[in-house]
């Protein structure tokens, strides 16, 4: 990255200002401004998340944040109730007095005299969740959003439920939460009540994966504050943007193709990452596009920027399996509108163990079936749902994997193949149990026989009809379902094959259903859809380009302790117990600005027997500790998640230190019911 020393105006910073919200409680914001002459108002865009700006997202926030400000906006940071120095609790996420929150944020910024009463909001994760989730309430002052990493529907992709199967990221997220909810605000911000504020934090805690695991099916819970219910809600002007490893990638496309405003895509080969810090590369100019968004859409500037493709993205080429890259070849690709009008669905019929075209098919023999019933070891090279690139967290070379799953592939291909957008899998099934799942994987197969993951899709087949209302399967009774992968971009060489798995588990992305169930799969109907885009770029369509990835010089960190990453498998051939073991530890390191001394470290653990469904367990452990001379403090969290075939049982504890001294402790032992999950 290129770090700008200089911008068109200079800023100025408040490091702690207090919002006043209705009932009282105050909500804690850094701002930074541009400084004009006279004062004179400019528009303003806030960023609104939970994740402290004191410390845990300091160094990221002053990459970008001056640099907007520098272009003549005033960028609000703000911590949500009950995180950093922010009053309050923070229960669960999007809860609808968050979202009231955020809009009286949003009055208040534009009531100030350095406002000019235009606002904008941007943000990856949580804050592009919260931008688009603001935005459905079209507060007065929002004119536009700029949102990385977000979902328009909670239930269908966000860390939580794929295709009605419970992911593991639902442990894992809750368990980061679990740990960021109950840490404690900085007394050299908030005085002598910080520990009153701490153990009012303290003592509201409560394990978020108890409440996410009574809601296995998409009800009103989930309904909540997912655009996809009306996008007609949505009436401002949007800049979205995901990456192909990140666990958001389809909802850019769904945005597209779904909102009536004005719209603007972009998906990079990025993990859960800023463009701007895109890993793996190339990271792209991201701050300028956005800051090129303010100037039309906040200031008016005609500059043009509504102009040419709606959705640029990364036509990944192909590459070796690896748990990380650097870099992933490829070139940026357009297209004028999406859905595309130059995609083609294309339809592969499934006939024995091979892909074959609709022409093919017409010779093959008919009414043929193939059963699979894969170990719990299938998954344990699938790397996370939402890649961070750190620990490498990829999916390995998937030869392993197929081992345990029903494989068709292609012949080697005779030309090149490129594919753009959601493929599917059509099927005709039974199965042994009244719950079970499929898994499909797509692979690139090199000559030499190493297999690259390229997308992926779950369905537990009692949600085949429905995510609202599932219904339990019929153990010999035949149905048809439908699989829809993870869109993704992709070529795939001369000489490569295409191959499709399908596996009855996934363990550990995906929480394995709660018995073993033999899979029967009848060929009669059995079919591959690819979305196959042409590899020559449209006539008049220019090519998308950006500009070298540039930002403000962040203020330095001393590094105290190195960091540890780990993601490490492991099985014993004696009693057959296989473990995935994650590590990410930060290190220890000071924030020279304000004398902060933070460490991190959160490890996940995902056990099982063999084939036995009942040892199935996972924990997410963190320990955060925070410090200065005078001052030393640290909050221990640990969840359990295990389950038998009726129940999910949830062990937890949640510890809190200062200087050494527990001060605070609670457990809990809680079961709820699977309910088809």
């Amino acid at each position: 990255m290129r770090f700008v020393e200089q911008l068109p105006y200079e800023t100025e910073v408040e490091d702690h200002v207090t919002i006043p919200m209705a009932d009282g409680v105050r909500l804690s914001a850094r701002i930074w401004r541009p400084v004009l002459p006279d004062g004179e108002p400019v528009p303003a865009v806030v960023e609104y998340i939970p994740y402290r700006k004191n410390d845990l997202t300091s160094t990221r926030d002053a990459i970008h944040h001056p640099y907007i400000a520098g272009h003549g906006y005033a960028c609000v940071r703000v911590d949500l109730r009950g995180t950093g120095e922010s009053e309050g609790v923070l229960l669960d996420e999007y809860l609808e007095q968050e979202q009231r929150d955020a809009e009286e944020v949003l009055a208040w910024v534009a009531a100030q005299p350095w406002c000019d009463g235009n606002t904008g909001m941007m943000g990856i994760s949580w804050g592009a969740f919260a931008a688009l989730q603001t935005a459905a309430r079209r507060p007065p002052s929002l004119k536009a959003i700029v949102i990385a990493s977000f979902t328009d529907n909670r239930y269908a992709d966000d860390m939580h439920y794929l295709g009605g199967a419970m992911l593991s990221d639902n442990l894992a997220e809750a368990g980061t939460m679990f740990a960021y909810a109950t840490c404690p605000p900085d007394p050299e911000v908030v005085g002598e009540r910080w520990r009153d504020m701490w153990r009012e934090r303290l003592e509201a805690a409560r394990p978020w994966v108890l409440e996410w695991l009574r809601h296995p099916h998409r009800d009103a819970y989930w309904q909540h504050a997912s655009l996809s219910e009306d996008y007609a809600q949505l009436q401002c002007p949007v800049l979205a943007s995901s990456g192909w490893a990140d666990g958001y990638s389809n909802a850019v496309t769904r945005l597209l193709a779904g909102v009536d405003v004005p719209r603007k895509g972009l998906i990079g080969p990025w993990s859960h990452k800023l463009p701007h810090l895109g890993e793996p590369g190339p990271a792209i100019g991201y701050l300028q596009e956005v800051v090129k968004w303010w100037d039309h859409w906040l200031k008016g500037v005609d500059n043009g920027v509504m102009e040419g493709p709606m959705l640029r993205t990364w036509m990944q080429e192909s590459v070796p399996p690896s748990t990380s890259y650097e870099e992933r070849p490829g070139r940026w690709v357009a297209e004028p509108s999406w859905p595309s009008p130059q995609i083609k669905e294309v339809v592969h019929p499934l006939r024995g163990a091979t892909i074959v075209t609709a022409d093919e098919e017409e010779a093959l023999p008919r009414g043929r079936t193939r059963t699979v019933q894969s170990p719990l070891s299938v998954g344990q090279f699938a790397g996370k749902w939402a890649s961070y690139n750190a620990p490498p967290d990829l999916p390995y070379d998937q030869r392993e994997e197929d081992g345990g799953s029903l494989v068709f592939e292609t012949e080697p291909l005779a030309e090149r193949v490129e594919i753009l957008g959601s493929p599917s899998v059509d099927l005709e099934v039974s199965a042994s149990a009244p719950v079970a799942q499929v898994t499909a994987r797509i692979s690139d197969v090199a000559p030499d026989g190493r297999a690259t993951r390229v997308t992926y899709g779950v369905l537990n087949l009692t949600h085949r009809e429905s995510d609202e209302h599932p219904e339990p399967l019929e153990p010999g009774r035949r149905y048809r379902a439908r699989i829809t992968l993870n869109g993704v971009a992709q070529a795939f060489p001369p000489g490569h094959r295409v191959r499709l798995s399908l596996s009855t588990s996934y363990w550990p992305l995906v929480w394995p259903a709660p018995e073993p169930a033999l899979l029967t799969v009848h060929e009669d109907g059995a079919a591959l859809t690819l979305p196959v885009r042409p590899t020559e770029e449209p006539d008049g369509m220019p090519q998308a380009s950006f500009g070298e990835p540039e930002g403000c010089r962040p203020p330095p960190v001393t590094r105290l302790t190195e960091p540890e990453q780990a993601w490490n498998v492991s099985r014993s051939l004696v009693d057959y117990h296989s473990a995935l073991d994650i590590v990410k530890d930060r290190g220890r390191q000071r924030y020279e600005d304000n004398g902060i001394e933070v460490g991190l470290r959160a490890c996940e653990r995902y056990t099982s027997v063999a084939d036995d469904f009942a040892s199935l367990s996972g924990r997410s452990a963190w320990t955060m500790t925070f410090s200065r001379p005078g001052w030393d403090v640290r909050v221990e969290t640990s969840t359990v998640l295990t389950s038998s075939a009726d129940t999910f049982t949830v062990d937890a504890t949640l510890d809190g230190y200062e200087d050494g001294r527990r001060v605070f402790s609670r457990t809990w032992n809680e079961t709820v019911p699977r309910n088809l999950a």
